[in-house]
Protein backbone atom coordinates (compact mmCIF):
# COMPACT_ATOMS: atom_id res chain seq x y z
CA UNK A 1 0.00 0.00 0.00
CA UNK A 2 2.72 2.21 1.02
CA UNK A 3 4.26 1.88 -2.50
CA UNK A 4 1.10 2.76 -4.06
CA UNK A 5 0.77 5.96 -2.71
CA UNK A 6 4.16 6.35 -3.24
CA UNK A 7 4.04 6.06 -6.94
CA UNK A 8 0.67 7.81 -6.83
CA UNK A 9 1.50 10.82 -5.64
CA UNK A 10 4.85 10.87 -7.73
CA UNK A 11 2.47 10.62 -10.54
CA UNK A 12 0.24 13.76 -9.47
CA UNK A 13 3.31 15.41 -8.95
CA UNK A 14 4.73 15.31 -12.33
CA UNK A 15 1.33 16.00 -13.72
CA UNK A 16 1.13 18.96 -11.75
CA UNK A 17 4.88 20.05 -12.96
CA UNK A 18 4.22 18.98 -16.70
CA UNK A 19 1.18 21.61 -16.48
CA UNK A 20 3.06 24.53 -14.68
CA UNK A 21 5.85 24.17 -17.18
CA UNK A 22 3.30 23.87 -19.94
CA UNK A 23 1.72 26.77 -18.74
CA UNK A 24 5.03 28.76 -19.06
CA UNK A 25 6.33 28.16 -22.13
CA UNK A 26 2.76 29.25 -23.16
CA UNK A 27 3.30 32.48 -21.88
CA UNK A 28 6.16 32.79 -23.00
CA UNK A 29 4.82 31.94 -26.50
CA UNK A 30 2.21 34.55 -26.29
CA UNK A 31 4.18 37.53 -24.61
CA UNK A 32 6.82 36.65 -27.67
CA UNK A 33 3.38 36.95 -30.11
CA UNK A 34 2.37 40.15 -28.78
CA UNK A 35 6.11 41.48 -28.96
CA UNK A 36 6.07 40.65 -32.42
CA UNK A 37 3.15 41.55 -33.72
CA UNK A 38 3.47 44.91 -31.82
CA UNK A 39 7.04 45.77 -33.26
CA UNK A 40 8.55 47.37 -36.50
CA UNK A 41 10.74 45.64 -38.74
CA UNK A 42 13.61 47.00 -39.63
CA UNK A 43 14.74 46.86 -43.54
CA UNK A 44 18.43 46.81 -43.88
CA UNK A 45 20.34 48.25 -46.97
CA UNK A 46 20.12 45.96 -50.24
CA UNK A 47 17.15 43.75 -49.31
CA UNK A 48 15.21 41.58 -50.85
CA UNK A 49 11.75 40.29 -50.28
CA UNK A 50 11.38 36.64 -50.84
CA UNK A 51 7.99 35.42 -51.53
CA UNK A 52 7.09 32.26 -51.01
CA UNK A 53 4.31 30.75 -53.39
CA UNK A 54 3.24 27.46 -51.10
CA UNK A 55 0.05 26.97 -49.92
CA UNK A 56 -3.49 28.48 -50.48
CA UNK A 57 -3.95 31.72 -50.88
CA UNK A 58 -7.58 33.43 -50.04
CA UNK A 59 -8.80 36.88 -49.74
CA UNK A 60 -7.75 37.26 -46.18
CA UNK A 61 -5.75 35.14 -44.13
CA UNK A 62 -5.72 36.06 -39.93
CA UNK A 63 -2.79 35.18 -38.09
CA UNK A 64 -3.85 31.15 -36.29
CA UNK A 65 -2.79 31.48 -32.62
CA UNK A 66 -3.63 28.08 -31.69
CA UNK A 67 -1.64 27.00 -34.68
CA UNK A 68 1.47 28.96 -33.91
CA UNK A 69 1.10 27.50 -30.09
CA UNK A 70 0.57 23.85 -31.28
CA UNK A 71 3.12 23.84 -34.15
CA UNK A 72 -0.01 23.17 -36.82
CA UNK A 73 0.77 26.77 -38.77
CA UNK A 74 -1.52 26.75 -41.67
CA UNK A 75 0.13 27.34 -44.97
CA UNK A 76 -2.58 30.02 -46.21
CA UNK A 77 -1.67 33.68 -47.12
CA UNK A 78 -3.75 36.59 -47.41
CA UNK A 79 -3.92 38.07 -51.01
CA UNK A 80 -4.22 41.42 -49.30
CA UNK A 81 -1.13 40.83 -47.11
CA UNK A 82 1.13 39.88 -50.38
CA UNK A 83 -0.53 42.97 -52.51
CA UNK A 84 0.80 45.30 -49.24
CA UNK A 85 3.75 43.59 -49.46
CA UNK A 86 4.62 44.19 -53.04
CA UNK A 87 3.26 47.64 -52.65
CA UNK A 88 5.67 48.64 -49.58
CA UNK A 89 9.08 46.87 -51.31
CA UNK A 90 8.05 48.75 -55.06
CA UNK A 91 8.41 52.26 -52.23
CA UNK A 92 10.88 51.33 -50.11
CA UNK A 93 14.17 52.07 -51.49
CA UNK A 94 16.46 49.57 -49.43
CA UNK A 95 14.82 47.05 -51.52
CA UNK A 96 16.15 45.94 -54.29
CA UNK A 97 14.26 43.33 -55.81
CA UNK A 98 11.81 40.40 -55.32
CA UNK A 99 12.46 36.73 -55.23
CA UNK A 100 9.79 34.36 -55.84
CA UNK A 101 10.42 30.70 -54.43
CA UNK A 102 7.80 28.87 -56.04
CA UNK A 103 6.03 25.47 -54.57
CA UNK A 104 2.70 23.43 -54.22
CA UNK A 105 0.75 27.26 -54.55
CA UNK A 106 -3.04 27.13 -55.19
CA UNK A 107 -5.20 30.22 -55.23
CA UNK A 108 -8.88 31.06 -54.09
CA UNK A 109 -9.42 32.13 -57.90
CA UNK A 110 -8.20 32.64 -61.40
CA UNK A 111 -8.94 36.87 -60.41
CA UNK A 112 -6.96 36.29 -57.40
CA UNK A 113 -3.70 35.11 -59.26
CA UNK A 114 -4.28 37.81 -61.64
CA UNK A 115 -4.30 40.44 -58.93
CA UNK A 116 -1.28 39.18 -57.95
CA UNK A 117 0.26 38.83 -61.05
CA UNK A 118 -0.62 42.86 -61.92
CA UNK A 119 0.83 43.77 -58.34
CA UNK A 120 4.32 42.43 -59.46
CA UNK A 121 4.31 43.74 -62.98
CA UNK A 122 3.06 47.34 -61.29
CA UNK A 123 6.35 46.31 -59.16
CA UNK A 124 8.86 46.46 -62.02
CA UNK A 125 7.65 49.73 -63.74
CA UNK A 126 9.69 50.91 -60.15
CA UNK A 127 13.23 49.85 -62.40
CA UNK A 128 13.63 46.92 -59.62
CA UNK A 129 13.90 43.10 -60.60
CA UNK A 130 12.14 40.19 -60.31
CA UNK A 131 13.18 36.58 -60.42
CA UNK A 132 11.49 33.38 -59.93
CA UNK A 133 12.73 29.98 -59.05
CA UNK A 134 11.11 26.40 -58.72
CA UNK A 135 11.56 22.99 -57.96
CA UNK A 136 8.71 22.70 -59.89
CA UNK A 137 5.80 24.83 -61.26
CA UNK A 138 2.12 24.36 -61.12
CA UNK A 139 -0.37 26.14 -63.87
CA UNK A 140 -1.13 28.91 -61.41
CA UNK A 141 2.14 29.39 -59.75
CA UNK A 142 4.03 29.13 -63.23
CA UNK A 143 1.07 31.82 -64.46
CA UNK A 144 1.62 34.65 -61.74
CA UNK A 145 5.92 34.10 -61.46
CA UNK A 146 5.77 34.51 -65.50
CA UNK A 147 5.63 37.90 -64.72
CA UNK A 148 9.48 37.78 -63.47
CA UNK A 149 12.21 39.24 -65.42
CA UNK A 150 13.74 35.31 -65.18
CA UNK A 151 12.07 32.74 -64.31
CA UNK A 152 14.72 29.48 -63.52
CA UNK A 153 13.62 25.83 -62.68
CA UNK A 154 15.61 23.31 -61.54
CA UNK A 155 17.16 20.79 -63.79
CA UNK A 156 14.82 17.75 -62.80
CA UNK A 157 11.66 20.11 -62.23
CA UNK A 158 8.53 20.75 -64.49
CA UNK A 159 6.40 23.26 -65.47
CA UNK A 160 2.53 22.34 -65.53
CA UNK A 161 0.85 24.04 -68.59
CA UNK A 162 -2.21 22.41 -69.85
CA UNK A 163 -4.86 24.73 -70.10
CA UNK A 164 -8.27 24.49 -68.05
CA UNK A 165 -11.27 22.05 -67.43
CA UNK A 166 -14.26 21.89 -64.97
CA UNK A 167 -15.14 18.69 -63.78
CA UNK A 168 -18.69 19.03 -61.76
CA UNK A 169 -19.80 15.93 -60.24
CA UNK A 170 -23.49 14.51 -59.13
CA UNK A 171 -24.66 12.63 -56.62
CA UNK A 172 -28.66 12.18 -57.38
CA UNK A 173 -28.11 8.72 -58.09
CA UNK A 174 -25.55 8.07 -55.09
CA UNK A 175 -28.48 9.62 -52.68
CA UNK A 176 -31.23 7.53 -54.52
CA UNK A 177 -29.55 4.63 -53.16
CA UNK A 178 -30.61 5.73 -49.65
CA UNK A 179 -33.83 6.80 -50.89
CA UNK A 180 -32.99 10.58 -50.81
CA UNK A 181 -33.82 13.13 -53.25
CA UNK A 182 -34.38 16.56 -53.22
CA UNK A 183 -37.29 19.01 -54.79
CA UNK A 184 -36.10 22.20 -56.61
CA UNK A 185 -37.70 25.24 -57.05
CA UNK A 186 -35.81 27.35 -59.62
CA UNK A 187 -36.01 30.78 -61.91
CA UNK A 188 -33.57 31.37 -64.16
CA UNK A 189 -32.28 28.59 -66.77
CA UNK A 190 -28.49 29.11 -66.03
CA UNK A 191 -29.05 28.52 -62.23
CA UNK A 192 -26.92 25.16 -62.17
CA UNK A 193 -25.84 25.24 -58.39
CA UNK A 194 -28.72 22.61 -57.48
CA UNK A 195 -27.29 20.32 -60.49
CA UNK A 196 -24.91 18.62 -58.12
CA UNK A 197 -28.03 17.09 -56.04
CA UNK A 198 -31.11 16.84 -59.12
CA UNK A 199 -29.24 16.14 -62.32
CA UNK A 200 -26.67 13.47 -63.23
CA UNK A 201 -25.34 15.52 -65.84
CA UNK A 202 -24.35 19.06 -66.65
CA UNK A 203 -27.64 21.13 -68.47
CA UNK A 204 -27.09 22.22 -71.98
CA UNK A 205 -27.32 26.39 -70.60
CA UNK A 206 -24.60 25.34 -68.04
CA UNK A 207 -22.86 23.82 -70.41
CA UNK A 208 -22.64 26.82 -72.17
CA UNK A 209 -21.67 29.36 -69.69
CA UNK A 210 -19.13 27.12 -68.23
CA UNK A 211 -17.69 26.57 -71.71
CA UNK A 212 -17.52 30.54 -72.02
CA UNK A 213 -16.25 31.76 -68.40
CA UNK A 214 -13.30 28.94 -68.72
CA UNK A 215 -12.39 29.99 -72.49
CA UNK A 216 -12.57 33.62 -71.09
CA UNK A 217 -10.12 32.82 -68.20
CA UNK A 218 -7.74 31.03 -70.41
CA UNK A 219 -7.79 33.37 -72.99
CA UNK A 220 -6.30 35.85 -70.34
CA UNK A 221 -3.95 33.47 -68.99
CA UNK A 222 -2.58 33.15 -72.81
CA UNK A 223 -2.82 36.56 -73.59
CA UNK A 224 -0.86 37.69 -69.73
CA UNK A 225 1.91 35.21 -70.35
CA UNK A 226 2.10 35.37 -74.10
CA UNK A 227 3.21 38.93 -73.05
CA UNK A 228 5.62 38.91 -70.21
CA UNK A 229 7.21 36.08 -71.63
CA UNK A 230 7.53 37.04 -75.82
CA UNK A 231 5.73 33.79 -77.04
CA UNK A 232 2.55 33.72 -79.31
CA UNK A 233 -0.60 32.76 -77.78
CA UNK A 234 -0.87 30.28 -80.54
CA UNK A 235 2.38 28.63 -79.55
CA UNK A 236 1.26 28.37 -75.89
CA UNK A 237 -1.63 26.50 -76.96
CA UNK A 238 0.13 24.09 -78.97
CA UNK A 239 2.08 23.59 -75.58
CA UNK A 240 -0.42 22.49 -73.42
CA UNK A 241 -1.91 20.32 -76.45
CA UNK A 242 0.94 18.25 -77.05
CA UNK A 243 1.75 17.77 -73.11
CA UNK A 244 4.44 19.82 -72.46
CA UNK A 245 3.84 19.68 -68.76
CA UNK A 246 6.02 15.51 -69.46
CA UNK A 247 7.93 16.67 -71.32
CA UNK A 248 12.07 17.00 -70.86
CA UNK A 249 13.71 20.52 -69.32
CA UNK A 250 15.40 21.28 -72.95
CA UNK A 251 11.99 21.41 -74.29
CA UNK A 252 11.07 23.78 -71.59
CA UNK A 253 14.22 25.84 -72.32
CA UNK A 254 13.79 25.82 -76.32
CA UNK A 255 9.77 26.80 -75.89
CA UNK A 256 11.21 29.85 -73.79
CA UNK A 257 8.30 29.15 -70.79
CA UNK A 258 11.40 28.94 -68.87
CA UNK A 259 15.48 31.13 -69.23
CA UNK A 260 17.52 28.74 -67.05
CA UNK A 261 17.88 25.80 -65.49
CA UNK A 262 19.53 25.08 -62.15
CA UNK A 263 19.76 23.46 -58.30
CA UNK A 264 18.35 25.24 -55.14
CA UNK A 265 22.38 25.61 -53.89
CA UNK A 266 22.55 27.72 -57.05
CA UNK A 267 20.35 30.30 -56.67
CA UNK A 268 22.17 32.45 -53.80
CA UNK A 269 24.90 33.17 -55.85
CA UNK A 270 22.71 34.64 -58.54
CA UNK A 271 20.51 36.65 -56.10
CA UNK A 272 23.93 37.87 -54.84
CA UNK A 273 25.32 38.73 -58.85
CA UNK A 274 22.04 40.94 -58.73
CA UNK A 275 22.19 42.82 -55.46
CA UNK A 276 26.06 42.99 -56.52
CA UNK A 277 27.70 41.64 -53.34
CA UNK A 278 30.06 39.66 -52.57
CA UNK A 279 29.36 35.61 -52.63
CA UNK A 280 30.88 36.24 -48.98
CA UNK A 281 28.01 37.78 -48.04
CA UNK A 282 24.79 37.34 -46.22
CA UNK A 283 21.57 38.09 -48.12
CA UNK A 284 19.36 40.43 -46.60
CA UNK A 285 15.97 38.85 -46.61
CA UNK A 286 12.31 39.95 -45.77
CA UNK A 287 9.35 37.18 -45.41
CA UNK A 288 5.75 38.24 -46.14
CA UNK A 289 5.12 38.13 -42.23
CA UNK A 290 7.76 40.67 -41.59
CA UNK A 291 6.37 42.80 -44.94
CA UNK A 292 3.65 43.38 -42.46
CA UNK A 293 5.23 45.12 -39.72
CA UNK A 294 7.49 47.02 -42.21
CA UNK A 295 7.21 50.75 -41.16
CA UNK A 296 5.34 52.81 -44.32
CA UNK A 297 5.28 57.06 -44.76
CA UNK A 298 2.11 57.85 -42.97
CA UNK A 299 -0.71 58.76 -44.90
CA UNK A 300 -2.55 61.82 -44.71
CA UNK A 301 -5.55 63.42 -45.53
CA UNK A 302 -9.89 62.38 -44.74
CA UNK A 303 -10.38 58.32 -44.66
CA UNK A 304 -11.15 56.02 -47.45
CA UNK A 305 -12.59 52.61 -45.93
CA UNK A 306 -12.02 49.27 -47.29
CA UNK A 307 -14.92 46.88 -46.27
CA UNK A 308 -14.01 43.34 -46.43
CA UNK A 309 -17.08 40.90 -47.08
CA UNK A 310 -16.02 37.64 -48.18
CA UNK A 311 -17.41 33.57 -47.91
CA UNK A 312 -20.57 32.87 -48.54
CA UNK A 313 -23.42 34.91 -47.38
CA UNK A 314 -25.55 33.59 -44.23
CA UNK A 315 -28.57 34.70 -42.17
CA UNK A 316 -26.39 34.26 -38.96
CA UNK A 317 -23.39 32.76 -36.82
CA UNK A 318 -25.20 29.95 -35.71
CA UNK A 319 -26.92 26.95 -37.90
CA UNK A 320 -25.62 28.09 -41.40
CA UNK A 321 -21.63 27.63 -41.71
CA UNK A 322 -21.08 24.72 -43.57
CA UNK A 323 -17.11 24.92 -43.09
CA UNK A 324 -14.86 26.63 -40.84
CA UNK A 325 -14.15 29.51 -43.39
CA UNK A 326 -14.87 33.03 -43.46
CA UNK A 327 -18.41 33.77 -43.72
CA UNK A 328 -20.51 36.94 -44.52
CA UNK A 329 -23.14 36.88 -41.84
CA UNK A 330 -25.49 39.74 -42.40
CA UNK A 331 -26.35 40.37 -39.00
CA UNK A 332 -22.68 41.65 -38.39
CA UNK A 333 -22.19 42.97 -41.86
CA UNK A 334 -25.30 45.44 -41.64
CA UNK A 335 -24.23 46.76 -38.19
CA UNK A 336 -20.59 47.52 -39.36
CA UNK A 337 -21.83 49.27 -42.73
CA UNK A 338 -24.05 51.40 -40.04
CA UNK A 339 -21.39 52.06 -38.38
CA UNK A 340 -19.16 53.03 -41.14
CA UNK A 341 -22.00 55.19 -42.44
CA UNK A 342 -22.26 57.04 -39.29
CA UNK A 343 -18.72 57.85 -38.75
CA UNK A 344 -17.68 60.84 -39.51
CA UNK A 345 -14.08 60.16 -40.57
CA UNK A 346 -14.54 57.54 -43.08
CA UNK A 347 -15.48 59.77 -46.47
CA UNK A 348 -16.17 56.61 -48.37
CA UNK A 349 -16.78 53.47 -48.63
CA UNK A 350 -14.93 50.38 -51.10
CA UNK A 351 -16.69 47.32 -50.56
CA UNK A 352 -14.26 44.27 -51.44
CA UNK A 353 -16.55 41.61 -52.11
CA UNK A 354 -15.62 38.03 -53.15
CA UNK A 355 -18.25 35.62 -52.67
CA UNK A 356 -20.51 33.23 -54.54
CA UNK A 357 -23.78 34.34 -52.53
CA UNK A 358 -26.05 32.32 -50.69
CA UNK A 359 -29.18 33.30 -48.46
CA UNK A 360 -31.18 35.41 -50.84
CA UNK A 361 -33.02 36.69 -47.79
CA UNK A 362 -29.31 37.83 -46.23
CA UNK A 363 -28.49 38.94 -49.75
CA UNK A 364 -31.55 41.34 -49.54
CA UNK A 365 -30.36 42.61 -45.51
CA UNK A 366 -26.82 43.81 -47.08
CA UNK A 367 -27.74 45.22 -49.73
CA UNK A 368 -30.59 47.49 -47.84
CA UNK A 369 -27.69 48.56 -45.20
CA UNK A 370 -25.49 49.34 -48.75
CA UNK A 371 -28.19 51.77 -50.47
CA UNK A 372 -28.74 53.36 -46.94
CA UNK A 373 -24.71 53.61 -46.56
CA UNK A 374 -24.67 55.41 -50.32
CA UNK A 375 -27.13 57.81 -49.69
CA UNK A 376 -24.53 59.47 -47.05
CA UNK A 377 -21.22 58.83 -48.59
CA UNK A 378 -20.22 57.30 -51.83
CA UNK A 379 -19.58 53.67 -52.16
CA UNK A 380 -17.73 51.38 -54.50
CA UNK A 381 -17.46 48.29 -55.03
CA UNK A 382 -14.21 45.85 -55.79
CA UNK A 383 -15.49 42.76 -57.21
CA UNK A 384 -12.44 39.61 -56.06
CA UNK A 385 -12.53 36.18 -57.17
CA UNK A 386 -16.56 36.04 -57.16
CA UNK A 387 -18.77 38.77 -56.98
CA UNK A 388 -21.90 36.00 -58.24
CA UNK A 389 -25.43 35.62 -56.87
CA UNK A 390 -25.69 36.95 -53.93
CA UNK A 391 -22.13 38.43 -53.95
CA UNK A 392 -23.86 40.35 -56.76
CA UNK A 393 -27.28 41.02 -55.13
CA UNK A 394 -24.79 43.15 -52.49
CA UNK A 395 -22.94 44.74 -55.02
CA UNK A 396 -25.67 46.10 -57.42
CA UNK A 397 -26.14 49.21 -55.46
CA UNK A 398 -22.72 50.76 -55.27
CA UNK A 399 -22.25 54.12 -57.35
CA UNK A 400 -19.49 52.45 -59.40
CA UNK A 401 -18.29 48.61 -59.59
CA UNK A 402 -14.96 47.52 -60.50
CA UNK A 403 -14.11 44.03 -61.10
CA UNK A 404 -10.88 41.88 -62.48
CA UNK A 405 -11.12 40.47 -65.78
CA UNK A 406 -11.45 37.18 -65.03
CA UNK A 407 -14.34 37.91 -61.49
CA UNK A 408 -17.01 35.47 -61.86
CA UNK A 409 -19.73 37.49 -61.17
CA UNK A 410 -23.59 37.80 -62.78
CA UNK A 411 -25.52 34.78 -61.57
CA UNK A 412 -28.84 36.39 -61.17
CA UNK A 413 -30.86 34.14 -60.06
CA UNK A 414 -32.90 32.35 -56.92
CA UNK A 415 -33.81 28.70 -56.32
CA UNK A 416 -35.02 26.74 -53.07
CA UNK A 417 -33.56 22.83 -52.90
CA UNK A 418 -35.96 20.71 -50.55
CA UNK A 419 -34.71 17.54 -49.09
CA UNK A 420 -37.28 14.66 -49.33
CA UNK A 421 -36.33 11.78 -46.63
CA UNK A 422 -39.18 9.95 -47.25
CA UNK A 423 -37.80 7.23 -49.40
CA UNK A 424 -35.38 6.77 -46.70
CA UNK A 425 -37.59 6.70 -43.63
CA UNK A 426 -40.38 4.36 -45.33
CA UNK A 427 -38.72 2.17 -47.94
CA UNK A 428 -35.26 2.03 -46.30
CA UNK A 429 -36.11 1.83 -42.74
CA UNK A 430 -39.81 0.99 -42.56
CA UNK A 431 -41.06 3.96 -40.69
CA UNK A 432 -44.60 4.44 -40.97
CA UNK A 433 -46.58 7.67 -41.25
CA UNK A 434 -50.35 8.67 -40.55
CA UNK A 435 -51.61 12.58 -40.98
CA UNK A 436 -54.84 14.32 -39.49
CA UNK A 437 -54.78 18.09 -40.19
CA UNK A 438 -57.19 20.87 -39.43
CA UNK A 439 -56.50 22.87 -42.60
CA UNK A 440 -55.31 22.40 -45.80
CA UNK A 441 -51.36 23.12 -45.43
CA UNK A 442 -51.39 22.16 -42.15
CA UNK A 443 -48.33 19.04 -43.06
CA UNK A 444 -46.55 21.48 -45.31
CA UNK A 445 -42.99 20.58 -45.25
CA UNK A 446 -43.75 17.15 -43.26
CA UNK A 447 -40.80 14.71 -43.72
CA UNK A 448 -43.46 11.88 -44.15
CA UNK A 449 -43.81 12.68 -47.91
CA UNK A 450 -42.63 15.29 -51.03
CA UNK A 451 -44.28 18.33 -51.60
CA UNK A 452 -47.29 17.29 -53.63
CA UNK A 453 -48.21 19.40 -56.54
CA UNK A 454 -50.19 22.40 -55.24
CA UNK A 455 -47.29 23.23 -52.31
CA UNK A 456 -44.90 22.99 -55.40
CA UNK A 457 -46.87 25.58 -56.95
CA UNK A 458 -46.95 27.90 -53.77
CA UNK A 459 -43.07 27.42 -53.81
CA UNK A 460 -42.94 28.32 -57.25
CA UNK A 461 -44.51 32.08 -56.42
CA UNK A 462 -42.64 32.41 -53.76
CA UNK A 463 -39.51 31.87 -55.34
CA UNK A 464 -40.60 33.81 -58.08
CA UNK A 465 -41.08 36.76 -56.32
CA UNK A 466 -37.74 36.42 -55.18
CA UNK A 467 -36.20 36.80 -58.44
CA UNK A 468 -38.53 39.15 -59.57
CA UNK A 469 -37.23 41.48 -56.68
CA UNK A 470 -33.60 40.46 -57.24
CA UNK A 471 -33.75 41.53 -60.85
CA UNK A 472 -35.31 44.75 -59.56
CA UNK A 473 -32.44 45.70 -57.18
CA UNK A 474 -30.20 45.09 -60.29
CA UNK A 475 -32.02 47.11 -62.75
CA UNK A 476 -32.52 49.97 -60.07
CA UNK A 477 -29.13 50.12 -59.13
CA UNK A 478 -27.42 49.78 -63.17
CA UNK A 479 -30.06 52.16 -64.11
CA UNK A 480 -31.61 50.09 -66.79
CA UNK A 481 -34.51 48.65 -67.64
CA UNK A 482 -35.83 45.70 -66.02
CA UNK A 483 -36.36 43.74 -69.57
CA UNK A 484 -32.83 44.69 -70.15
CA UNK A 485 -31.36 43.34 -66.95
CA UNK A 486 -33.46 39.91 -67.49
CA UNK A 487 -31.63 39.47 -71.11
CA UNK A 488 -28.47 38.75 -68.77
CA UNK A 489 -30.19 37.58 -66.12
CA UNK A 490 -31.93 33.94 -65.97
CA UNK A 491 -28.72 33.00 -63.59
CA UNK A 492 -26.36 32.73 -66.30
CA UNK A 493 -22.45 33.64 -65.10
CA UNK A 494 -20.26 36.01 -66.47
CA UNK A 495 -16.96 36.80 -66.53
CA UNK A 496 -15.38 40.49 -65.52
CA UNK A 497 -14.59 40.93 -68.94
CA UNK A 498 -18.21 40.23 -70.26
CA UNK A 499 -19.69 41.46 -67.54
CA UNK A 500 -18.36 45.25 -68.71
CA UNK A 501 -19.79 44.87 -72.19
CA UNK A 502 -23.64 44.49 -70.58
CA UNK A 503 -22.80 46.81 -68.05
CA UNK A 504 -22.97 44.77 -65.25
CA UNK A 505 -19.82 46.51 -63.79
CA UNK A 506 -18.67 50.21 -64.63
CA UNK A 507 -14.73 49.06 -65.23
CA UNK A 508 -12.30 46.11 -64.85
CA UNK A 509 -9.65 47.58 -62.52
CA UNK A 510 -7.84 46.85 -58.95
CA UNK A 511 -9.02 47.12 -55.11
CA UNK A 512 -6.69 50.27 -55.79
CA UNK A 513 -8.26 51.66 -58.64
CA UNK A 514 -11.57 51.30 -56.94
CA UNK A 515 -9.95 53.27 -53.47
CA UNK A 516 -9.22 56.09 -56.17
CA UNK A 517 -12.29 56.41 -57.64
CA UNK A 518 -14.19 56.01 -54.26
CA UNK A 519 -11.68 59.58 -53.45
CA UNK A 520 -12.99 61.00 -56.09
CA UNK A 521 -16.52 60.61 -56.01
CA UNK A 522 -15.91 61.64 -52.45
CA UNK A 523 -13.94 65.06 -53.73
CA UNK A 524 -11.31 64.27 -51.85
CA UNK A 525 -7.68 65.85 -52.70
CA UNK A 526 -5.93 63.69 -49.93
CA UNK A 527 -6.83 60.54 -48.83
CA UNK A 528 -5.97 57.34 -46.19
CA UNK A 529 -7.14 53.78 -46.36
CA UNK A 530 -8.39 51.61 -43.38
CA UNK A 531 -9.25 47.87 -43.40
CA UNK A 532 -12.81 46.74 -42.27
CA UNK A 533 -13.24 44.41 -40.20
CA UNK A 534 -10.31 44.69 -37.86
CA UNK A 535 -8.46 41.54 -37.98
CA UNK A 536 -8.55 39.48 -34.89
CA UNK A 537 -5.45 39.93 -32.65
CA UNK A 538 -3.83 37.35 -30.84
CA UNK A 539 -5.66 37.97 -27.65
CA UNK A 540 -8.97 38.32 -29.07
CA UNK A 541 -8.28 34.82 -30.43
CA UNK A 542 -7.25 33.18 -27.73
CA UNK A 543 -10.78 34.02 -25.69
CA UNK A 544 -12.96 33.45 -29.14
CA UNK A 545 -13.69 29.97 -29.63
CA UNK A 546 -15.15 31.17 -32.74
CA UNK A 547 -11.61 30.93 -34.12
CA UNK A 548 -10.14 28.14 -33.48
CA UNK A 549 -10.84 25.81 -35.89
CA UNK A 550 -10.83 22.33 -35.17
CA UNK A 551 -7.85 19.85 -36.03
CA UNK A 552 -10.61 17.27 -37.26
CA UNK A 553 -12.09 19.96 -39.71
CA UNK A 554 -8.55 20.52 -41.27
CA UNK A 555 -7.39 17.05 -41.66
CA UNK A 556 -10.87 16.27 -43.42
CA UNK A 557 -9.66 19.29 -45.65
CA UNK A 558 -6.56 17.86 -46.31
CA UNK A 559 -7.87 13.85 -47.09
CA UNK A 560 -10.43 14.96 -49.16
CA UNK A 561 -9.12 18.08 -51.13
CA UNK A 562 -11.45 19.40 -53.66
CA UNK A 563 -14.68 17.48 -52.22
CA UNK A 564 -13.94 19.25 -48.88
CA UNK A 565 -16.42 21.95 -49.59
CA UNK A 566 -19.18 20.07 -51.31
CA UNK A 567 -19.55 17.42 -48.89
CA UNK A 568 -19.47 19.59 -46.19
CA UNK A 569 -22.32 21.61 -48.08
CA UNK A 570 -24.53 18.85 -48.65
CA UNK A 571 -24.15 17.70 -44.63
CA UNK A 572 -25.58 21.22 -43.56
CA UNK A 573 -28.51 21.58 -46.59
CA UNK A 574 -30.75 21.52 -44.27
CA UNK A 575 -29.69 24.14 -42.05
CA UNK A 576 -29.39 26.33 -44.30
CA UNK A 577 -31.45 29.87 -45.38
CA UNK A 578 -34.42 27.69 -47.96
CA UNK A 579 -34.29 30.48 -50.50
CA UNK A 580 -30.87 30.94 -51.89
CA UNK A 581 -29.01 33.20 -54.44
CA UNK A 582 -25.73 31.27 -54.78
CA UNK A 583 -23.59 30.70 -57.84
CA UNK A 584 -22.09 26.65 -58.21
CA UNK A 585 -19.74 27.46 -55.71
CA UNK A 586 -17.37 24.71 -56.04
CA UNK A 587 -15.92 25.57 -59.30
CA UNK A 588 -13.27 23.24 -59.73
CA UNK A 589 -11.23 25.12 -61.85
CA UNK A 590 -8.48 22.35 -63.21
Amino acid sequence: MKDFLKYTLATMTGIILLTLVMAIISVISLVGLAASSASTTPVRENSVFTLSLSGQMEERAATDIFGQITGQVSENIGLDDVLSAVKKAKTNDDIKGIYIEAGMFSSDSPASSHALREALLDFKKSGKWIVAYGDSYTQTTYYICSAADKVWLNPQGMVDWHGLAATPFFVKDMLAKFGVKYQLCKVGKYKSAPEMMTADKMSEPNREQVTAYINGIWNVMLSDVAKSRSISADSLNAYADRGITFGTQEELLKSKLIDRLMYTDEVKGEIKKLLKIEDDDDINQLTLAEMQNVKTKREKGDEVAVYYAYGSIIDSETGEAFSQEHNIVATTVCKDLEELMNDDDVKAVVLRVNSPGGSAYASEQIWRAVTQLKAKKPVVVSMGGYAASGGYYISCAANYIYSEPTTITGSIGIYGMFPDFSGLLTEKLGVKFDEVKTNKYAAFGTVARPFNGEEMALLDQYIGRGYELFRKRVADGRKQPVAAIEEVAQGRVWLGNDALKIKLVDAIGSLDDAVKKAAQLAKLEEYKTKSYPDKADWMEQLFDKASHKSYLDEQLRLTLGEYYEPLRYMQTLNRQSAIQARLPYFLEIR
